[in-house]
């Protein structure tokens, strides 16, 4: 998991730079189209969809996440102790199974 949100701010922090490299280029450009404001945003929209992917591949890996921790306590619920009438901690007579 480490790896995934380093790679997310890795990306976010490569796109801000690029969006500043833009910025920085329009302004010594006097806002004219130069050949290193079109390099900026070129490399602006790159940095762009590189976030955007690595933002879908964190997004991907919270939804496993999600579904995994919801099957272990569907299997924990289905598999658990059952609390008789009398208070008392007793088992459903079934295997424990894993859906992992």
């Amino acid at each position: 998991m480490d790896n995934i949100v380093d790679s997310l701010n890795n990306a976010y922090q490569e796109f801000v730079v690029a969006a500043a490299n833009v910025l920085e280029a329009k302004e010594t450009s006097g806002g004219q189209k130069t050949t290193a404001t079109d390099t900026a945003l070129e490399s602006f929209q790159q940095k762009w969809e590189l976030f955007r992917v690595t933002c879908d591949q964190a997004e991907e890996f919270v939804e496993s996440v999600k579904q995994r921790i919801g099957s272990e306590c569907l299997v924990d619920e289905a598999t658990g102790p059952v609390v008789g009438k009398s208070g008392q901690t007793t088992t459903t007579g079934l295997p424990p199974i894993s859906a992992v």
